[in-house]
């Protein structure tokens, strides 16, 4: 049984009103099946979309000359925003472990990244660890609490998911290169290929709505990935943080920057899969994936 909250349940139950009054595999359902995944997807973005709400809005009308420095209104913002989904059971106690996770290791990463010249905050505010604004982690928080949604939201199976031991191990290398690109060889199109590897022949099985769907999970990295990378556009142009081709006036974040985002997904998705442990596809929904459209990748109703 899935474990929604208030909202998402919901969701479902207004989903469900809607599609009893619906013939089976109508135009109707399948209209309803789009919807609800838009919503799910908008409702697991939640808490970054806020964020990146609170950054625009900042960069758009924070006052130049405010007694509190933006990148602490920032902070607080971001505080706040996360006390709110818990206080209103938005999100888990278990999801907030998980989130707390990203936090730490995306902080460590910014004071490296930010030490060597990779990109550079705004020196001001008071809440901040040397020059890294303390908003920051949060940024990496959002992505990990997009993760643990999904996963919950769409109740996902996995067929051939790779021994997690495996994982980790090219997760902590990723992680290690981040740093030690800087100083020797950098490995990350090897560490890409090991990916490609390791994750090649997984493919993630979701549930919308009554339709389970299918997608092989490298593919599922890269738009991640992709919208990712659009947000940090946003972000860079608010001049919350700036590379130093930036710095001039604003411009692209490089494409470039798709291939670490696209690496960075294999540690969020590790650091997942620790609390979730990823499960493979249930012996019914097996049998309607042989017996349903294996070309569309779409699985005959499961409720």
């Amino acid at each position: 049984m899935r474990n929604f909250t208030s909202v998402e349940q919901s969701i479902d139950d207004a989903a469900h009103r809607y599609l009893d009054r619906a013939r089976n595999g109508g135009m109707r359902e399948r209209l309803t099946e789009f919807v609800v995944f838009g919503l799910k997807q908008a409702w697991a973005c939640v808490f970054g979309a806020a964020l990146l709400a609170v950054i625009i809005a900042a960069r758009l009308w924070y006052p130049d000359h405010a007694g509190l420095a933006r990148n602490d209104f920032l902070t607080i913002a971001a505080v706040v925003i996360q006390v709110l989904m818990i206080s209103f059971k938005l999100e888990t106690l278990r999801e907030l472990r998980v989130i707390l996770l990203f936090h730490v290791v995306g902080t460590v990463m910014e004071l490296f990244k930010t030490d060597v010249g990779s990109w550079a905050y705004e020196a001001e505010g008071v809440l901040r660890i040397g020059a890294v604004p303390l908003f920051s982690g949060f940024m990496y928080a959002a992505v990990g609490s997009y993760m643990v949604r999904v996963f919950r939201l769409f109740d996902l199976r996995f067929d051939r998911y790779p021994r997690r031991w495996i994982t980790a191990i090219v997760a902590g290398a990723i992680y290690v290169n981040f740093f030690a690109h800087h100083y020797i060889f950098d490995a990350r199109w090897v560490l890409l290929a090991a990916v490609v590897l390791v994750y090649g022949r997984c493919v993630m099985h979701f549930r919308v709505f009554r339709r389970r769907f299918r997608m092989p999970i490298l593919v599922s990295f890269l738009l991640v990935a992709l919208f990712i990378w659009f947000a940090e556009n946003i972000g860079t142009w608010s001049r919350a943080w700036m590379y130093p081709n930036q710095l001039a006036g604003w411009q692209a974040v490089s494409i470039d920057k798709l291939l670490a985002w696209f690496l960075l997904m294999i540690i969020s998705v590790v650091l997942v899969a620790w609390v979730y442990k990823p499960e493979p596809l249930g012996s019914a929904d097996a049998t309607q994936i042989r017996s349903g459209h294996p070309d569309m990748g779409v699985t005959t109703p499961s409720e």
